[in-house]
């Protein structure tokens, strides 16, 4: 019986590597998973997933393949779909988790989905949200703050200080983000010497 996974984590907890893991795992075993993000996410290329570590794929987007789907045709370039993996999917919104969900229900194909839970105020993000509420089953990919504690604040910083206001989101990676811990995130220390 597939299931709808959501598998988040702080920025830098090798999300993406694990994304794309996950698929070589199918495809290792000549199955077929298909790999997707929003279309919103063009950090790495338009249709490209890259991870921190060096590991990249092509992929489709979230909003074509959702708007092309066929309940009756679970296929993708003429390969039977075994499962739908997403990246970046705190970017999707509500609308888009239901029809992936739809996914698991009525096509029996298992939608696992990566991406993280809440922006850099500590709020949730629509798609995580909605995840939540509705994955079979919720992974936290663990990560761990500079402290050595457990990490899972995302932290925005400018200019050597956390940046506490502005628009949620704002792609960016190591050169805007930290992952720090629920005492660090709260006194805004970036690293030991803050």
């Amino acid at each position: 019986m597939a299931k709808l996974y959501f598998r988040y984590g702080a920025m830098g907890s090798s999300k993406t590597a694990n994304v794309l893991m996950v698929r070589y795992n199918y495809e290792e075993k000549g199955q077929h998973a298909v790999l997707l993000k929003p279309k919103l996410d063009h950090r790495d290329g338009e249709q490209v997933l890259w991870s921190r570590i060096g590991l990249s794929a092509k992929c489709g987007f979230v909003e074509d393949f959702l708007q092309a789907w066929d309940p009756s045709d679970p296929y993708d370039e003429g390969r039977k779909i075994a499962a739908v993996i997403v990246d970046e999917a705190q970017f999707l919104t509500t609308a888009q988790v239901d029809a992936l969900s739809d996914i698991v229900d009525f096509s029996d194909i298992p939608v696992i989905c990566y991406g993280l839970r809440t922006d850099f105020t500590s709020t949730l993000f629509d798609g995580a949200k909605r995840l939540m509420e509705l994955a079979d089953r919720i992974e936290e990919i663990p990560t761990v703050c500079w402290c050595g504690k457990r990490a899972h604040f995302n932290a925005r910083f400018a200019d050597g200080k956390i940046v506490r206001t502005g628009e949620q989101v704002l792609l960016g990676a190591n050169d805007s983000y930290v992952s720090l811990c629920r005492k660090h995130f709260k006194e805004g220390k970036l690293r030991a010497d803050d």
